[in-house]
């Protein structure tokens, strides 16, 4: 008897160890790092590889413009004219000299290329600051939804316990023969509609997570906890913001303006292009086998007989014209984004503001004074049901218009930064403005 007992103490002491140690082997639990909007977005932008492009892109244009106002390096001339082919001395007797041959532009030239390149450099500069408000938005309404879909799964989770609990009542007054079959089925439905419901709301947050993620530049979403909450109330710079404000510093504004100024510029460009450079040479030898010294003087201009530049004009022209178009077009697209952005954005904030102040009291207290006669008896089985049912849908519909109060603001935070992300400004020369 003795063994038996000290064989289970031992078999039992093992066990326990054994227990002990694969707890003390497990590995811990992950640990979730809190991801904020300032996280998100230098996650995002820091190193995406379209900013990558766009600012190497500035930088070729940078080293364009630097090097449209250099001049054409010398030419090295070695020359033996009137060679004797028989008799004579062969190359002793040819005029031999040696000189430098240089292009010189047509005053003026040089000068304009050197702007045109500085325009490319401005373009290329608001394309980087469109591309990175492009991302920025991107990534703020990624985050947005990311907040909404976790908030939608909390107010889907609360309202599948509030079914549950109504269900287990249902049961409980069928078996206690205080209520039908009917009225267990009634309650039931609810439920159910209410766990396909959040298994619905669960993938849209998955969705949401991963395409947060894709943002990031993260392969899934692991060890993140989203941080945060959605905006509820109305920002009052947004709302009395004047477009004229930031207009003229959008980028695509201002990628229009520069486009017409390099077309300005290569018009008076292609006006010099009839006007020749002319080369010149200066060299210095000897006279055959006379020993006598020489130097030369050469000028060379090439005669603008067939090319005149007339297609090259008519084509900066049209490319004035149609940078001009292109800039009232941009500048109304947008003025409308703003006006349909500020028009959503008051919508949402006077909806929100209503569920908020109005229906989301109004449909608490409904539920309570329904619950409340319930349970005196006041009020029957299948009243409850439905006010809850009013209370979850005034719930969902109320964080969807902070989705949309969210949204609008987004866009129209955008639209009121100032360049962000934009590159150092490489200044080559100043181009023409425009009047």
């Amino acid at each position: 008897m003795k063994q038996r007992i000290l064989v289970c103490g031992l078999t039992g002491l093992a066990c326990a160890l054994a227990l002990a140690g694969h707890a003390m082997g497990a590995e811990p639990a992950p640990t979730l790092r809190e991801l904020t909007l300032p996280d998100a977005l230098r996650m995002a932008l820091d190193q995406h590889p379209e900013l990558r492009a766009a600012r190497g892109r500035v930088a070729v244009a940078a080293g364009q413009a630097d090097q449209a106002g250099v001049w054409s390096n010398p030419e090295l001339e070695l020359m033996a004219d009137d060679w004797p082919v028989t008799g004579g001395h062969g190359f002793t007797d040819a005029k031999q000299t040696v000189g430098v041959a240089q292009v010189i532009p047509f005053p003026g030239k040089k000068g304009l290329d050197r702007q045109i390149g500085t325009t490319r450099v401005r373009l290329g500069e608001a394309e980087l600051s469109r591309r990175h408000r492009e991302l920025e938005l991107e990534v703020k309404t990624a985050f947005c939804r990311a907040l909404a879909a976790e908030r939608f799964v909390e107010v889907a989770g609360e309202l599948v316990r509030v079914a549950e609990a109504s269900t287990l009542t249902a049961r409980r007054r069928v078996a206690a023969g205080a209520a039908t079959d009917q009225e267990l089925l009634r309650a039931e439905i609810p439920l159910e509609q209410a766990r396909a419901a959040l298994a619905g709301f669960q993938r849209d947050r998955e969705t949401a997570r991963l395409a947060l993620a894709g943002w990031l530049g993260l392969p899934n979403w692991e060890n993140l906890q989203m941080a945060g909450r959605l905006a509820e109330t109305a920002n009052p710079g947004l709302l009395n913001a004047d477009p004229t404000a930031w207009l003229a510093d959008h980028p695509n504004l201002k990628a229009a303006q520069t486009r017409w100024e390099q077309a300005e510029l290569e018009g008076r460009r292609a006006r010099l292009d009839v006007y020749p450079d002319v080369k010149v040479s200066l060299g210095g030898g000897r006279l055959g086998d006379t020993g006598h010294s020489i130097v030369q003087l050469g000028f060379s201009v090439p005669l603008p007989v067939f090319d005149r530049a007339r297609g090259r004009q008519r084509e900066a022209r049209a490319q004035a014209e149609v940078a001009d178009a292109e800039t009232e077009a941009e500048e109304r697209q947008l003025r409308q984004s703003w006006n349909t952005a500020s028009q959503r954005y008051r919508a949402a904030v006077e909806q929100a503001a209503s569920y908020r102040d109005r229906i989301l009291p109004k449909t608490s207290e409904a539920l309570r004074l329904v619950q409340t006669g319930f349970e005196h008896g006041k009020f029957g089985f299948i009243d409850l049901l439905d006010t809850q049912r009013t209370a979850a849908e005034a719930q969902l519909a109320y964080h969807h218009k902070l989705l949309e109060l969210n949204l609008a603001q987004v866009q129209l935070e955008t639209l009121l930064t100032r360049n962000p992300g934009a590159a150092q400004r490489q200044e080559v020369s100043q181009p023409k403005t425009r009047e």
